[in-house]
C-alpha cells in the first residue's frame, strides 16, 4: 500500500460523536454482518459511482439470489461494500433497486477507486474488530475510540494555529460486593447480607492524539499479551 493514500482527514471520516449519539437508539450495524463495511458509518460523505455497464443485482454478497439488472449510464450511490462486492442503491431496467453488484461495472472520478475501497474495507474490518472488544489502536480516530470505550473519564486538549493535540484517559473499574455475616434471630441461622458495593480500579487506558488520529496509546495493566496495535490512519478519497 501506498502511504501517500492514508492521510488524515477529518471533514470525510468517521460521523462526529454527537451524531453517531443522536443515532445510539438504531441498532449498530456491527451486529448485522461483520464481514460488511457500512459507508455511512465509515465516512460521512455519501459516495456516489458511475455506472457504465449494466450488471446483474443480487439480494446476497454472495451472489447466489438474483434480484434484477442495475442500468448502464446512470449514478448510483455506494451502501456498502465487502473486499469483492458492492452494494449499491440506483435504478433498475424497470425500476428502483438496492442490492449487491461487481466492482467491474463501475468507474469514479478517482482512477484508483476500487484500490481505495479496498484500503478502507481492510481498514474498517480491524476498526470494527476493535470497537467490538473495546480495544483502541494508534491510527483510530477519536470518535472510534468513544465507540469502543465510550466518554473518557479525564481529557486535556491543546490548541494551535495549526490544529489541536491532547490525551482521553479511561479508567476501568471492577465492582466489589461487601457481605457481612448476621444471624437471624428467629431461626438462629447465619446468613451473608450485602452492605455495599465499591469500585475499585482496574486499569487505565490512556490515548495521545494529533488531529484527531490516535498517535500512542498506553495501558497501565497488560490485558492482551503486550502487543502493540496499529491501524493505518483514514484513506482521504477523491470521488
Amino acid at each position: 500500500m501506498k502511504p501517500g493514500l492514508f492521510t488524515i482527514i477529518a471533514a470525510m471520516l468517521v460521523f462526529p460523536m454527537q451524531a453517531q449519539t443522536k443515532r445510539a437508539g438504531r441498532k449498530s450495524l456491527l451486529d448485522v454482518d461483520p464481514s460488511v463495511v457500512y459507508m455511512d458509518q465509515a465516512l460521512r460523505k455519501p459516495v456516489e459511482l458511475k455506472v457504465i455497464k449494466e450488471a446483474p443485482v443480487f439480494s446476497d454478497k454472495e451472489g447466489k439470489q438474483r434480484l434484477g439488472t442495475l442500468k448502464a449510464d446512470q449514478t448510483v450511490r455506494l451502501e456498502a461494500i465487502t473486499d469483492k462486492i458492492y452494494r449499491v442503491r440506483g435504478q433498475g431496467t424497470r425500476e428502483g433497486i438496492s442490492g449487491w453488484v461487481a466492482p467491474w461495472a463501475f468507474s469514479s472520478t478517482d482512477p484508483e477507486f476500487v484500490d481505495h475501497l479496498k484500503q478502507l474495507y481492510q481498514r474498517q474490518i480491524q476498526v470494527q474488530a476493535l470497537i467490538a472488544n473495546k480495544q483502541v489502536a494508534s491510527g483510530m480516530t477519536l470518535d472510534e475510540v468513544a465507540l469502543a470505550k465510550g466518554k473518557p473519564t479525564k481529557t486535556t486538549v491543546r490548541k494551535t494555529t495549526t490544529g489541536q493535540s491532547g490525551r482521553w484517559e479511561f479508567i476501568d473499574y471492577e465492582e466489589v460486593k461487601n457481605y457481612v455475616t448476621e444471624i437471624d434471630r428467629a431461626t438462629g441461622q447465619a446468613y451473608r447480607r450485602l452492605v455495599s458495593v465499591t469500585q475499585i480500579e482496574k486499569g487505565k487506558t490512556s490515548v495521545e492524539f494529533e488531529n484527531d488520529t490516535v498517535t500512542a496509546v498506553e495501558e497501565s495493566e497488560d490485558r492482551h499479551g503486550g502487543n502493540i496495535r496499529i491501524i493505518v490512519p483514514p484513506v482521504i478519497f477523491h470521488w
